[in-house]
């Protein structure tokens, strides 16, 4: 199994859900929205923070099927949804100390001003996605191993 194709794809799906849910549905903020510049740099940005999220779903992807035809074994799902969850947390704990930190480029609610609140509820959404991604994918292990010595 290919760990960082995972992890990859949680990468990918979570900058999805980022840009697509709160960048696009949602509108509480754009990749520069704290910087002054007009909508059209704006609408570039998102497009290649879009881009970049979607190299990842395709590297992820490449590289797990690249193991499966290696003969590596698909994952079992607590395995897969919690290296998954990993990649979608990470992604969000550097997106959220970065972006919204240290550049300060943009925050999880530039509709209301940007209060810390939302930048801060974000991170630790981010580090119980990693937590939780974590327990899940031990679990994931533990199966894999039970399975392996049972002849399964």
């Amino acid at each position: 199994m290919s760990r960082w194709g995972a992890l990859l794809l949680g990468i990918g799906l979570g900058g999805f859900v980022d840009g697509v849910l709160l960048h696009q549905i949602l509108q509480w903020h754009h990749m520069l929205s704290h910087v002054e510049t007009d909508v059209g740099l704006n609408t570039l940005a998102d497009g290649l923070f879009h881009a970049f999220a979607w190299v990842c779903v395709l590297v992820g992807s490449l590289l797990l099927v690249a193991a499966w035809q290696r003969g590596s074994v698909a994952p079992n799902w607590s395995l897969h949804l919690g290296l998954l969850l990993m990649g979608w947390g990470f992604f969000n704990l550097v997106e959220g100390i970065v972006n919204h930190q240290v550049l300060g480029i943009h925050h999880v609610r530039d509709d209301l001003g940007g209060p810390l609140a939302w930048d801060l509820g974000f991170l630790a959404f981010a580090l119980a996605q990693i937590g939780t991604g974590w327990w899940l994918r031990a679990r994931g292990i533990r199966q894999c191993e039970r399975d392996a010595a049972l002849g399964a």
